[in-house]
C-alpha cells in the first residue's frame, strides 16, 4: 500500500514539474495536475496541502538532489579544478534534469525559486572568489561576479533550449581562464 502511495506521489511531482516547466505555475491548476497524473485532486492536497507547497517541495528537493549528486564538483580541491567544475556544472545539471531546470528558468521571477537558487549559489560565490584570489587575478571580485553571471545565463539559456553551442562556449570560458 505504501509503495502505491509513493508511486502516485512521484507521479504528482513529475507531472507538476512538467506542467510548471511548460505552462508556468500560475497557469497550471491542481485539477490539471491530477488529471494528467491519473490521481485525485484530493491526493495532491493530502500529500502537499496546496499548490504552493507542492512547488516548494519540488524546488527544495531538486536543489537537495543537486547538492547530493554533485558534492565532488562542489568540493574545493584546487582553484583551476573548482572553476572548471563551475563552468561545466550548468550543462551537466540541465542534461540530468531538463524539466526541473526549465521550470526553474520559467519561475526565476518567483520568490521561492529565486531564494532557493540564491541559497544554493551563495557558498559557491565565496569559493569562486577564493579561486580567483589564489590564481592572482587583479580584480577577483569582478571576475567572480562576471563568471557567476555567465554561469547563470548558461543554465537558463540551455534549460529553455536557446543554447545550441554549449560545448563551444564552455571551451571558450575554460580557455579565457586557462583552465586546461
Amino acid at each position: 500500500m505504501k509503495e502505491t502511495a509513493l508511486s502516485r506521489k512521484d507521479r504528482i511531482i513529475q507531472t507538476a514539474t512538467s506542467l510548471f516547466a511548460e505552462k508556468g505555475f500560475a497557469d497550471t491548476s491542481t485539477k490539471e495536475i491530477s488529471v494528467q497524473a491519473g490521481v485525485s485532486e484530493a491526493l495532491i492536497f493530502k500529500h502537499f496541502g496546496n499548490k504552493d507547497r507542492l512547488l516548494s517541495f519540488i524546488i527544495k528537493t531538486g536543489y537537495s538532489r543537486v547538492v547530493m549528486h554533485h558534492k565532488g564538483m562542489l568540493t574545493y580541491k584546487g582553484a583551476k579544478e573548482f572553476l572548471r567544475n563551475m563552468i561545466l556544472l550548468p550543462n551537466k545539471l540541465v542534461a540530468e534534469e531538463p524539466l526541473f531546470w526549465k521550470m526553474q528558468e520559467r519561475l526565476s521571477h518567483d520568490e521561492l525559486s529565486r531564494t532557493q537558487h540564491e541559497h544554493f549559489m551563495k557558498p559557491v560565490q565565496s569559493i569562486i572568489l577564493k579561486a580567483f584570489q589564489e590564481l592572482g587575478y587583479a580584480k577577483p571580485e569582478l571576475e567572480t561576479q562576471y563568471l557567476l553571471l555567465v554561469i547563470d545565463m548558461l543554465w537558463k539559456k540551455e534549460a529553455c533550449g536557446e543554447l545550441q553551442n554549449a560545448a563551444e562556449l564552455t571551451q571558450l570560458i575554460e580557455d579565457k581562464y586557462q583552465l586546461i
